[in-house]
């Protein structure tokens, strides 16, 4: 009886051994297991190509590869105006855009946008005012019985400004003067207001000005920047896939940070030939340093907190530029606690 045990127990061995190499070569005979299928995306940007620092995350994480690893097929676009991309943002037809902090705050409040800003990149607002610095004005108290131009309707920090200093709002002559610098260089105004990493550019280098500068963040007014931003129902449906596009396009302006030259050639792949390399560059190197400020600098790019957001809130209800609405909501941290 022993001997029978131990001649099936070598029998059944045997057998089990046969088995199990036949099935490995089985399954070394078939093909490899296909990889999961990335998730798909689609970022715009809020405006036309250009080096803006959220664009040149996204382009530099789509360039070199940083959406790939994170398993994601993100698609770039780009606005073409009107507040084209919020309306695409909210229709589902985009999954991530941009937006200047207090627009965040402007549409939650009226008509009451879902819009959330999941990393705020600019800790310093985009405009400042300039003027020539021939004028030999030096602060904003010298605005007074001056031409000081405004872009659309008069923004908030303008009137900041003049109270910061002191200045009589009153003794000063507002005028709206769109998009074209010429019009402080050919004397229509005194002051002109410029977006800090574009027009500032087109003056010294283009049109030969020497100019004097006015940041209202250099004032102790809150202002902020652009936001990475997405709608709550994206929030709600697609947190992951939005954690790791935001992870990747952090790393995209950190890798940028380091290599200014190469990212400057990653934009000219999305502006096309037209545009100026320096111009991007002058850019580029404007947003970065606005990316970092007191609320970033041990977080790193990107953290934003319930105080910066109040403190912009509370200036723009003081200038009549913003109506009641729930700060905590325009705003979340939730996906930049393990980003770079």
């Amino acid at each position: 009886m022993v001997k029978a045990a131990s001649l099936t127990a070598v029998l059944l061995t045997i057998t089990l051994s046969s088995a199990l190499t036949t099935l490995t070569a089985c399954q070394a005979a078939l093909p490899p297991a296909p990889p999961p299928a990335r998730q798909k995306l689609v970022f715009m940007a809020g405006y036309k190509p250009q080096a803006n620092l959220p664009f040149v995350g996204a382009y530099v994480a789509k360039e070199k590869g940083f959406f790939d690893a994170e398993g994601l097929d993100v698609t770039i676009e780009h606005s073409p105006g009107q507040g084209q991309h919020i309306q695409l943002l909210l229709s589902g037809q985009v999954h991530v855009t941009t937006s200047d902090a207090a627009v965040v705050l402007q549409r939650r409040a009226d008509p009451g946008l879902p819009l959330v800003s999941i990393a705020l990149i600019g800790q310093r607002g985009q405009q400042a005012f300039v003027a020539k610095k021939a004028s030999g004005m030096q602060s904003p108290k010298d605005w007074e019985g001056k031409l000081v131009g405004y872009k659309g309707t008069p923004p908030p920090d303008l009137f900041a400004l003049l109270n910061a200093v002191g200045a009589d709002v009153n003794k000063v002559q507002l005028v709206n003067v769109g998009f074209d610098p010429r019009v402080l260089v050919e004397g229509k105004v005194d002051v002109y207001p410029v977006f800090k990493s574009n027009e500032p550019y087109l003056l010294t280098q283009k049109l030969g000005q020497e100019l004097v500068i006015w940041d209202a963040a250099d004032f102790g007014i809150p202002t902020l920047g652009l936001t990475y931003v997405t709608s709550e129902a994206h929030l709600a449906e697609r947190p992951e896939a939005l954690r790791r596009f935001l992870r990747a396009a952090l790393r995209g302006i950190a890798y940028a940070r380091e290599h200014v030259d190469e990212a400057v050639q990653i934009v000219l792949k999305y502006t096309g030939p037209e545009a100026d390399p320096a111009h991007m560059r002058f850019m580029l190197e404007t947003e970065l340093r606005d990316a970092i400020g007191p609320a970033n600098q041990t977080k790193g790019i990107g953290w934003q907190t319930l105080e910066q957001w109040q403190a912009l809130a509370k200036m723009l209800q003081q200038h009549n530029a913003l109506g009641e609405v729930d700060v905590s909501k325009a705003f979340t941290t939730a996906l930049l606690e393990d980003a770079p």
